[in-house]
């Protein structure tokens, strides 16, 4: 049986990551994998596949974030679809097929790695760092390759990709906003093919009795997604209004907190 107790963490997960998503422009799995393996340990969920439904059910969420966060984009006209068309081939290839790897990995040595990849993201976070332009709009071998490496890591620790995409597209002289809006255009099919690698090797986890649907926590999917697509808006007025830029840097020690806790737990 679902508890009640869940349901409100999940909807107060949810809430939080909206906020954040609208706040920072991120697809939030940074928050909800670490927040979600302590859920689980919570609900005393065998600790071999805690970071595999935590990673899967995290990619599942970013799908109806990077919807969201597409259209807004796009109506905004802040998507290069020239860019995105050569990335997406790599992007869908190098995700699933590191879905495949991550199934393997035991839990301990995902949470190891998700945790190494997000302390870089919260120092260059906590740092403001930007790359330097200084290059042209590479052509359709590099950005094969780049999407694969950036859907190949996307899976991996279950992020839209945004981390690695708009840095990427800076260094090839692409403006900041448009950068933006192309990494939310390739969050999408990141979080598509991750979700369907995760369901496809969790398969044999399948339990529908307990709402679990290959390595995806329907509950947690169904609240976290609905919430945080609720509460976004929130995090978008917030942008006007807040110092974003000091906020960032408390945003990344609490991202710095959780995979401590989380990696802990493992150990």
């Amino acid at each position: 049986m679902l508890g009640i107790e869940s349901i409100i963490l999940y909807i107060l997960l949810g809430s939080f990551v909206g906020v954040a998503a609208g706040l920072f422009g991120i697809g939030g799995g940074g928050i909800i994998v670490p927040a979600l393996t302590m859920i689980f340990f919570m609900q005393e969920m065998p600790s071999e596949n805690m970071m595999h439904m935590a990673l899967g059910t995290s990619m599942a969420t970013i799908v109806v974030t990077s919807i969201s966060s597409l259209r807004a984009h796009h109506k905004k006209g802040g998507v290069l679809w020239d860019v995105f068309k050569m990335l997406a081939p790599g992007i869908i290839i190098g995700t699933f097929l590191a879905t495949f790897l991550a199934s393997i990995l035991s839990s301990k040595h995902l949470a190891i790695f998700f945790s190494i990849f997000m302390a870089y993201v919260s120092i260059q976070m906590f740092l403001n760092k930007k790359p330097k332009p200084s290059r042209k709009i590479a052509g359709p071998k590099l950005q094969f390759t780049a999407g694969t490496i950036i859907g190949a890591i996307s899976a991996m620790v279950s992020i839209g990709g945004g981390s690695l995409t708009v840095p990427y597209l800076i260094w090839q002289n692409v403006d900041i906003r448009k950068a933006i809006g192309t990494s939310a255009a390739v969050g999408f099919p990141i979080a598509v093919s991750g979700t369907l690698g995760f369901i496809v090797n969790g398969w044999e986890n399948t339990d529908l009795e307990h709402y679990v649907f290959g390595f995806v926590s329907l509950p947690a999917f169904f609240f976290i997604a609905l919430f945080s697509y609720l509460t976004a808006p929130i995090g978008v007025k917030l942008a006007h209004t807040l110092p974003v830029d000091t906020v960032k840097k408390y945003f990344a020690c609490l991202l710095m907190f959780l995979c401590i806790k989380m990696l802990y737990s493992f150990i």
